[in-house]
């Protein structure tokens, strides 16, 4: 692992690398997309179509949300900075399968009731967490773009910094979601946890600073 750091280290990803790897993602994720478009069509997403087009499109905006999650603490792992550039990509495919999520729990299981919806979030404390965290992805999606960056300034970070709680409360929510096979969103859970612990510096500098007081201060 060690080696392969070192290696990585000594190349330096241009921006070719950055439009490649972008490329790479719009594939994959595309490639996903057909998949699942594929299983729903044959036929191969169970007994319940419905919830296994929710259970897909949930997981995969999870996933996605935790590779994004990821990059930064390998740039900095690889001294690759160019890396992070790949974030802002990775990001809106999260909210891209989150909102897909959302249409198939409104559109094929609420028949696009919208009082029903709000009382079923109102109602049910796992569709609240989950509306939580649609609304932060939804903002962190709209603000994404640098001419957004430019326009809020300080406040384009700290809004950004809410992506952190959607790494806790998603899991929870897919926790709560399930009533059987609990195991699967434990480790969920451990990953968002593991995930923070890189950012520990970061929240850290939230902390509030107490005064020291030297020993002849003291009464």
């Amino acid at each position: 692992m060690q080696k392969m750091a070192f290696t990585m280290q000594s190349i330096r990803l241009k921006p070719a690398h950055i439009t490649a790897l972008k490329t790479l993602i719009h594939l994959v994720s595309m490639g996903f997309l057909a998949m699942l478009t594929f299983q729903l069509l044959s036929g191969r997403l169970g007994a319940d179509p419905v919830q296994g087009l929710s259970h897909f499109t949930g997981k995969a905006a999870l996933n996605t949300l935790f590779i994004t999650l990821l990059v930064s603490p390998v740039a900095k792992l690889l001294k690759q900075g160019a890396l992070v550039k790949v974030r802002r990509v990775l990001g809106l495919y999260s909210f891209f399968w989150a909102a897909l999520h959302l249409l198939v729990y409104v559109l094929l299981d609420l028949n696009l009731n919208w009082s029903l919806l709000a009382s079923e979030i109102a109602e049910r404390p796992y569709l609240t967490i989950g509306a939580v965290c649609w609304l932060i992805l939804f903002a962190l999606a709209i603000t994404s773009t640098q001419g957004m960056q430019r326009k809020l300034g300080k406040r384009w970070q700290q809004l950004h910094y809410w992506v952190y709680l959607v790494a806790v409360l998603a899991p929870v929510h897919y926790y709560w979601s399930v009533k059987s096979g609990i195991v699967e969103p434990a480790l969920y859970i451990a990953g968002a946890l593991m995930l923070l612990s890189f950012r520990r510096k970061t929240f850290k500098r939230w902390l509030p600073k107490f005064p020291q007081h030297t020993p002849s201060e003291e009464r």
